[in-house]
């Protein structure tokens, strides 16, 4: 999705009138107008509100229900829904009570299960017939076969020589999404289990299993049916590698992009397959990735290596300006790695090795104090690695041959950090990022259709002025109403590695949200250098701007991800708040708010980079 969280792409819907968007120039509807949902929704929530405006004299009404309305005349009150059709009549009508004032909006919402209901004729869901793509397991290892089917019939699998029976499942626990955090919905429920089934087994024997074959008896009748996907259980004497290709594959804890993130995988990493699911390949390390991101090879031994001796040097990137310490590994095989920080400590751990390391050498020049190692596990070393710095600015991992180089950024140089200096970002690279932009990826919607990517170019340039003041160097990622993908944004962070990098945005809520009561600045951080920065500038603002605050997030964002630089994506206040929005478009609170965004970076890299 194009959206970095579970933020609405809210749709634009008008009645009699057009819409002009343009920054400070905005034209205000003239007549009933809704933003969302649209005319035609369908959700599984059990609430959803709806934003719109109208003229401030007169009165809207929800099937014959007067709704209230901020100053402006906004509205976005948060309905309930059944199962099933829900229709929704917007009435708007003039205080005078003209009749040719008044104006009609029809919604029809479709609200369904948020579990697949199992079949009333005797048979299976055909979907939820495990696997439904083919898979690869080790032998004895528990596999386990999932069925929707008729309730209160007889499940069984047959696969290869093996029968296994299928039992119903005793409670069918439905968790939240991730966004329902956003919302304060964070909890756990229990749906009715009737109709799902269950049954695990293991396969000692290397083979080619085929397709499982489900069977359903009711009473005297019977039904078959065969899942898609097809089992194999991997031979340990044909031992498969994977070579990551990609300059760095994503790694995850299961097989999907709905399994989060793990340390990314450097290019040339190889380790044994011992599982597949469709296109993903789970690593003897416990990670997954996509095959497309690899190359298969046969071999004899499992890849392993030792390691012996570290060393440390300065390298300074003049074109960046911008100094690292280099920890140099040497390896005889690219193995997997994770990376964990905290703090003044850096956690660097290899899989598949065995510690031979009695020699370590710490260039006085770096910003390392000390590196520690412990063999955790016969087959993983752990390098804690102390730091100097109280702030961690970042960091880039590569394999250079089989030689490991970690690369840690030092804090930047400033000029000068005297109080009376007028530019005292001298020095610093800071890098700024619109959210959305173009027709294309329009971002959240206010209650009158004003567009989100025009008032984060607007923040943007603002702050870009206040910060070149401030002497900094200031890149953006867009300086008009271009369509700028995800991944050239995150290119241009990993490439510039700037000093801090921030993603201005605003925000919305998933339909169950409460858009009235909901409201405040937020930050969102995902590597552990940018939580400082990102509870700072939030609590900075709120504070500053006598705004609410509305939490600071760890949340896997494409945005947040760079490890060159501290980088975060600011929510700057809630499009789809009727009363906050007003504060969003007003051209002097713009400006003070980039103004105040400024003081609170810059004193946030004069105390950080001490």
């Amino acid at each position: 999705m194009r959206r970095l969280i579970g933020i609405l792409v809210i749709g634009l819907l008008s009645f009699g009138f057009a819409i002009a968007v343009g920054a400070q120039n905005f034209v205000p509807p003239l007549q009933l107008h809704l933003t969302y949902p649209p005319l035609q929704h369908t959700t599984s929530r059990e609430r959803l509100f709806f934003i719109g405006t109208a003229p401030k004299d007169g009165n809207v009404s929800i099937n014959g229900k007067p709704i209230s309305r901020s100053d402006a005349g906004h509205f976005a009150p948060s309905l309930p829904l059944v199962l099933g059709e829900n229709n929704f009549e917007i009435k708007y009508v003039s205080s005078a009570g003209d009749r040719n004032s008044e104006r009609l909006i029809n919604v029809k919402v479709l609200r369904e299960s948020r579990i697949t209901l199992p079949p009333q004729n005797l048979g299976f869901i055909e979907k939820s017939l495990f696997p439904t793509v083919d898979i690869a397991r080790q032998p004895n290892e528990r596999i386990c076969f999932d069925a929707i089917a008729t309730p209160n019939a007889t499940v069984l699998v047959r696969l290869g020589d093996r029968e296994v029976p299928l039992l119903p499942r005793r409670r069918n626990i439905q968790l939240p999404p991730n966004s329902s955090v956003l919302t304060g919905n964070n909890e756990a429920t229990v749906e009715s289990p009737s109709g799902y089934y269950r049954g695990c087994t293991t396969f000692e024997i290397a083979s080619k299993l085929g397709q499982p074959e489900y069977e359903i008896r009711l009473g005297d009748r019977i039904a078959k049916q065969k899942a898609t996907g097809k089992v194999e259980i991997l031979s340990p004497k044909n031992i498969q590698v994977a070579e990551i290709t990609a300059i760095a594959a994503d790694a995850r804890t299961g097989a999907s992009t709905d399994f989060s993130r793990i340390t990314p995988l450097p290019q040339g990493t190889k380790a044994v397959i011992t599982g597949k699911q469709g296109d993903w390949l789970r690593l003897d390390y416990g990670g997954w990735v996509r095959k497309s991101m690899t190359k298969l090879e046969e071999v004899e031994v499992s890849p392993r290596s030792i390691v012996r001796s570290i060393n440390t040097k300065q390298v300074v990137n003049k074109n960046q300006n911008n100094i690292w310490t280099e920890v140099t590994i040497p390896l005889e095989v690219a193995v997997p790695i994770a990376i964990t920080q905290r703090d003044r400590l850096f956690t660097l751990t290899l899989y598949n090795v065995s510690a031979q390391t009695d020699t370590i050498s710490i260039d006085p020049n770096s910003i390392i104090n000390k590196i520690d190692w412990v063999q955790t596990e016969p087959d993983k070393v752990t390098y804690t690695i102390s730091l100097k710095p109280k702030q961690q600015w970042g960091y880039k991992v590569r394999y250079q041959g089989t030689n490991l180089i970690l690369s840690l950024k030092h804090p930047p140089l400033l000029a000068s950090d005297s109080p009376e200096n007028p530019q005292p970002l001298q020095g610093v690279k800071i890098l700024l990022d619109a959210g959305h932009g173009s027709n294309q990826d329009l971002g959240a919607r206010g209650p009158t259709g004003y567009p989100e990517k025009d008032v984060t170019l607007i923040t943007s340039k603002l702050l870009q002025t206040e910060l070149q003041n401030l002497g900094a160097k200031v890149l953006m990622t867009r300086t008009d109403d271009s369509d700028v993908l995800l991944e050239p944004r995150v290119n241009k962070i990993n490439q510039e590695e700037p000093t801090l990098a921030i993603s201005i945005h605003y925000n919305a809520l998933p339909d169950d949200g409460d858009a009235i009561n909901t409201s405040g600045v937020g930050a969102f951080w995902y590597n552990p250098q940018a939580e400082d920065f990102a509870k700072f500038i939030n609590t900075y603002v709120s504070k500053k701007l006598n705004r609410r605050d509305y939490g600071v997030f760890w949340n896997n964002l494409a945005l947040a991800r760079p490890t060159t630089a501290p980088s975060v994506l600011l929510e700057l206040g809630f499009m789809i708040n009727p009363v906050e929005f007003e504060w969003i478009i007003d051209p002097q609170q713009q400006k003070l708010l980039a103004k105040t965004l400024a003081d609170g970076v810059t004193e946030w890299i004069l105390n950080a980079a001490k």
